[in-house]
């Protein structure tokens, strides 16, 4: 009986051994894959950008420092100071051979290299809860600088898998919100270089305030166990899931398709001062090969709602950035020009609906996530399908069409609140509560 019990108490172990060995082989499999198809088509693979960002110029300077410090959670203050220290003086010498020679001014190899050292001192070393903890936080860290590399490859396959984008389509449906590009456009326009450059900060860096929020939600690892759920598990799903729909619905922005950064392959150039004229026969328009079909549905939009959600429980400077984020993100992606309206909209939708999948996991699933889930889901597909086969339609009621999309994110974001934020005891909180759930464990709603 003791040797059963022995053997079950060690299954779970041994099924998650199981998970992280197939996780492992799945990443390494992805990226020797997406290498092999970037050397046969001529861009920098994955593989080549983790190289480079060893012992070459790094191409992002923020999102090596972004994984260390996810990483560094995962370690003590002494651990945390010798790695950070190491990391900035690695820096530093990269630095100086890059200014004598005349190379690109920019940071990233020492982070990178030091993550890679504390996670093999961690799994060689170290033991118990101290290397469990350290290993995670470092494999965290590690996953979020390769799905940026990840992301980077499969840009470039869009723009090889479709020649033609749909920004007709987009440009069509975007007329039942207001051209809302076309307004914030002028609006960016009015605040000045300040203002834009503000924008433009905001824009880029949003992994700097994604690992202010994880690191808050991380910051106990060492000394308790890990959340049950955090923004980096919603993040790397995010950054899974969407990318596939750019290849099913290719657009790549009112500034490129009807403005001037369209390098002659735009509809014109109207953006942002001018609306193109009603056409009631969109087609996919041929467009350039180097610029990504990346806009539907806007990712920078689903990861900033990612954020403002994870950081409305947290303190009031967490909770102020992160909707000064949101609202800076939306802003700039659509006074950027590079993002219709409707892309935001299904950007959100695909968020709450990710959200809904991974939120609070301790309270099981049942029909209170079930309609969240599939609600959402199908959502975002009768929006991708009426912005393509309905755009004229919508473009000709807009007054009709307009209150029926925003009307559409509404309601899952009504439902997402309803069942994880609403007051227990308010109308959205009965409605929200997962009673099939509580019903299911035995244990009262009440409770």
């Amino acid at each position: 009986m003791l040797i059963d019990e022995a053997r079950y108490a060690r299954a779970p172990q041994s099924m998650a051994r199981t998970l992280v060995l197939v996780g492992c082989f799945a990443v390494v499999a992805l990226l020797a894959t997406l290498q092999v198809i970037a050397m046969r088509s001529g861009f920098q693979g994955p593989i080549h950008g983790l190289i480079s960002d060893y012992i070459a110029t790094p191409k992002s300077a923020s999102v090596p420092w972004a994984g260390l410090a996810i990483a560094l959670v995962g370690v003590n203050n002494r651990r945390r100071l010798i790695a950070a220290g190491a990391a900035i003086g690695i820096d530093a010498v990269f630095l100086a051979e890059r200014g004598l020679r005349g190379g690109v001014l920019t940071v990233g190899n020492g982070p990178m290299i030091v993550l890679t050292v504390l996670a093999v001192v961690a799994g060689l070393r170290w033991t118990g809860r101290e290397r469990s903890t350290a290993l995670g936080a470092a494999a965290l860290g590690a996953l979020l600088i390769v799905a940026t590399k990840v992301g980077d490859a499969w840009l470039q396959i869009t723009v090889m898998a479709r020649p033609t984008v749909l920004d007709h389509y987009a440009q069509l449906s975007d007329r039942a919100l207001g051209n809302p590009s076309w307004v914030m456009g002028q609006v960016v326009d009015a605040l000045g270089p300040i203002g834009y450059g503000i924008l433009h900060w905001v824009y880029i860096e949003l992994p700097v305030a994604a690992i202010a929020v994880a690191i808050w939600q991380l910051r106990n690892v060492t000394r308790a166990e890990w959340p049950n759920h955090y923004l980096v598990r919603t993040f790397l799903v995010l950054g899974l899931l969407g990318p596939i729909v750019y290849v099913l619905f290719p657009v790549v922005g009112p500034m490129f398709a009807f403005g001037n950064g369209g390098q002659g392959f735009q509809a014109g150039n109207f953006w942002p001062n001018v609306v193109p004229e009603l056409s009631l026969r969109p087609t996919a328009m041929p467009f350039d090969d180097f610029t990504p079909r990346n806009c539907m549905p806007s990712m920078h939009t689903a990861w900033a709602l990612a954020l403002f959600i994870h950081s409305r429980r947290g303190p009031a400077w967490l909770r102020y950035g992160g909707t000064f984020w949101l609202l800076c993100t939306l802003t700039a992606t659509l006074g950027f020009g590079y993002h219709y309206g409707v892309d935001l909209v299904a950007g959100a939708v695909l968020c709450l609906t990710v959200e809904s999948a991974l939120r609070e996991p301790e309270r099981g699933w049942g029909w209170f996530r079930i309609r969240l889930v599939g609600g959402g889901f199908f959502t975002l597909v009768a929006l991708l399908l009426s912005y393509r086969f309905l755009a004229v339609e919508i473009a000709q009621y807009a007054e009709f069409a307009g209150p029926l999309i925003v009307g559409a994110l509404l309601a899952v974001a009504t439902a997402f609140y309803a069942t994880f934020f609403a007051r227990p005891g308010s109308v959205l909180g009965e409605w929200g509560r997962p009673t099939d759930h509580y019903a299911a464990v035995g244990i009262s709603a009440k409770a």
